[in-house]
């Protein structure tokens, strides 16, 4: 690339939209979901996307669990302590789901919950 072609697309417009972290969160939290809700449709056959679809799942809610926790988390407390709580029964219906004791239900909708409060707090800033 010449330094005429450079300097054209320097000033370019970007195309990426711009990401915020509650943005990045609801992103997170659709892909996993989807994820979630295509494989268990698989049946049997879906077993191990289900298998790493609660894995990604689990470490989403486990990233989620550590941010929540930190002392300069500014979320409201009561909240904080609600999600951290979510960890918990994530991390525990994942493992009765692999056993084949529950289904995927009550995961995807916590994690639509989560996004429609992602969303509707984006939508009031």
């Amino acid at each position: 690339m010449n330094a005429l072609q450079m300097a054209k697309t320097a000033y370019a417009t970007n195309k990426a939209p711009i990401r915020t972290p509650r943005g990045i969160e609801y992103e997170a939290f659709a892909r996993t979901t989807h994820r979630l809700k295509a494989a268990a449709e698989r049946g049997r056959a879906g077993f191990p996307d289900l298998a790493q679809a609660l894995h990604l799942n689990r470490r989403l809610w486990t990233l989620l669990a550590a941010d929540v926790a930190e002392a300069d988390n500014a979320l409201p407390r009561e909240l904080r302590a609600r999600i951290f709580y979510l960890n918990e029964f994530t991390t525990q219906h994942s493992r009765k789901v692999l056993r084949g004791d529950e289904t995927v239900e009550a995961l995807v909708d916590i994690n639509t919950a989560m996004m429609r409060g992602l969303r509707q707090k984006a939508g009031e800033s």
